[in-house]
């Protein structure tokens, strides 16, 4: 009997998996589309919104925004508490939490990785190597950190390599979990400033970087929720849940009465984020395409329904009844955004700040209807923008009316006859005062929305007599040929990534020339106006300067800001938690997926 008893109870004993093994969970994914191309995952190289989106969620900073409070609430993160702030705000201190880690990854040869205050220090450093071509290093000049500035000029001038060791009087880790930040001068939004956005000033290992060298765009590797898996460039992103991610849960304070908020609270408070196990993102540059595979339930989620289907989307600001029926939920956010037309100061015939480059701008602005831009070709998302300061930030006064939105031929035909643009040969085109071609040349993108805008353009500059030339790119190499001051006219959009409005003000500021301040605009007047602001705590002073800058603004209009932008959002009814964020560009950690529901709709 012994014999049979064993071999009945080893049978037993291999039966026991199998009945006790339970239904694997169905895998949540995210799938939804990028309008235009990504550049690349270095979060001190890069500087396009789409770029930020995949960063902010692989990166992490000290603090990030509340996801559902509005007006805007900074929360610790990375750091373990509030900042201790000098009277004079010029000195900051800032524990880092400890035992958060990075992801895995081969650069760290088989050890886990945690997270210190030198990482902070190393960063910030990144930004000031010249070898970085750090796009976002003008907000960290401007803030004057002590010592940092002077180290990145003696790089400049010796032309050795970035000494990294190198003590820097305001940028210290005082132990392995307090940083420590001193400032020349006063600066009272340092936090929101440099130590608020995953996706430009996430943290990022030394090892790493130095791992990967020229690869370093390929191979982001940081704290965050979600790790790179798979990329083809400019086609798809395949991303999964950080395995070794921290247990971190759903924490908001919604204001009263927001019942949008309130709802997503409700039911998510407490949920441990992330709430997804992939997200798949493709690249779909013609809205056409990606609006189809959105209805088609290929996607979960319309990020931005493109203007041409607005009217079957969401006519009057209210989801269309036929996607209602689908259970589909709209999202509407007029967003702290702003189009703009950029124009090459540097260019020989549209440059300069002389009375009669000055009066060229204009009286291409003045021609050009941003109104009809707003009906025809955005389909009413959108309202026109009176300044460069965006809605929803410090200095924005919905009542400030300038020339920037006005539509007046007349007065822009006046401007080009009285400084010289006149048809000197009878061609029926305008000239250059002294008797050359006057051609505008405009770099735009291959999508309907562009080739809309396009049209507009062409109508309105032909109206006046001026000759437009279309140059049609991809969004990646346009922004590479403007970096290099190789372009006359581009528009593009600029979205806030914090409260303060003088954020948007960098993009006319003298140091970040070829950076963030596309036009290379150049006036010491203004850059003092600029400095002077930084050090200011919010309040009528600054309220006061924040109108003189406006005014600049428009008098150079180094820019033509054409639009504020009505977004439209839409989640099919299996995505559940979306609200647009404003001034950050990580949501994908809370939201959540009906995995039965989502693999029904195949």
């Amino acid at each position: 009997m012994k014999p049979l008893l064993a071999a009945l109870a080893a049978c037993l004993a291999l039966a026991a998996p199998a009945r006790a093994a339970e239904p694997a969970k169905p895998t949540k994914t995210l799938r939804y589309a990028f309008r235009i191309a990504e550049t690349g995952f270095d979060p001190a190289r890069i500087s396009d919104i789409y770029s930020r989106t995949v960063t902010a969620h692989i990166f992490e900073t000290l603090y990030a925004f509340d996801p559902l409070a509005r007006p805007p609430r900074l929360v610790p993160l990375l750091a373990a508490g509030e900042p201790e702030v000098s009277a004079d705000y010029k000195t900051f201190t800032i524990k880092v939490r400890p035992g958060i880690y990075f992801a895995d990854d081969p650069a760290f040869q088989g050890r886990r990785r945690e997270v210190t205050a030198a990482d902070f220090v190393y960063s910030i450093k990144r930004f000031a190597d010249p070898a970085t071509n750090a796009q976002a290093w003008v907000a960290y000049e401007e803030n004057a950190i002590a010592g940092l500035n002077e180290l990145r000029e003696q790089v400049l001038k010796s032309k050795k390599p970035f000494p990294y060791d190198a003590e820097v009087e305001g940028l210290k880790a005082l132990d392995r979990y307090t940083l420590q930040v001193k400032t020349r001068a006063p600066r009272p939004r340092l936090v929101e400033s440099i130590f608020s956005g995953n996706d430009i000033y996430g943290v990022v290992a030394r090892e790493v970087v130095e791992f990967y060298g020229d690869k370093i765009m390929e191979h982001p590797v940081g704290t965050g929720p979600f790790v790179l898996k798979e990329w083809r460039r400019s086609s798809q992103m395949v991303f999964e849940r950080n395995p070794t991610y921290r247990e971190r849960h759903y924490e908001a304070q919604p204001a009263p009465g927001d019942h949008e908020a309130e709802a997503i609270y409700a039911k998510f408070k407490g949920r441990r984020l992330p709430m997804v196990d992939r997200v798949v993102v493709d690249v779909i540059v013609e809205n056409q395409p990606r609006w189809l595979a959105f209805l088609n339930n290929e996607h979960d989620f319309m990020e931005r329904v493109p203007e041409e289907f607005i009217t079957q989307a969401a006519p009057g600001g209210r989801i269309a009844p036929s996607l209602a029926k689908r259970g589909m939920q709209a999202v509407f956010t007029l967003a702290p955004d702003m189009t703009v037309t950029s124009f090459n100061l540097d260019d020989p015939v549209i440059g300069g700040v002389t009375p009669d480059k000055v009066a060229l701008r204009r009286a291409i602005s003045l021609a050009y209807d941003v109104r009809k831009e707003i009906t025809i070709a955005r389909r009413g998302q959108g309202v026109p923008a009176q300044s460069p300061i965006v809605p929803n930030t410090s200095g924005y006064d919905p009542a400030f009316k300038s020339e920037m939105s006005d539509y007046d031929p007349p007065r822009a035909k006046a401007l080009l006859d009285m400084y010289g643009y006149i048809d000197r040969d009878g061609d029926g085109w305008r000239d250059l005062p002294d008797g050359s071609p006057l051609v505008i040349t405009r770099n735009t993108e291959p999508n309907s929305l562009s080739r809309a805008i396009d049209e507009l353009w062409e109508k309105a500059m032909r109206a006046v007599g001026i000759r437009l030339q279309i140059k049609i790119q991809q969004w990646p190499e346009n922004l590479k040929a403007v970096q290099a001051g190789n372009y006359q006219t581009w528009q593009v959009g600029s979205t806030a990534s914090s409260p303060d409005g003088q954020e948007a003000l960098l993009r006319y500021y003298g140091p970040g020339a070829g950076t963030q301040n596309l036009p290379r605009f150049r006036d010491a007047r203004f850059d003092a106006l600029y400095d002077r602001m930084q050090g200011l705590p919010d309040g009528p002073e600054r309220d006061a300067l924040f109108k003189e800058a406006k005014r600049y603004a428009v008098t150079y209009m180094p820019y033509k800001v054409h639009v504020h932008r009505m977004l439209t959002d839409i989640e099919q009814p299996w995505m559940s938690g979306f609200r647009r964020p404003l001034f950050w560009n990580d949501f994908w950690q809370y939201i959540d997926i009906d995995a039965g529901r989502s693999r029904a709709r195949q």
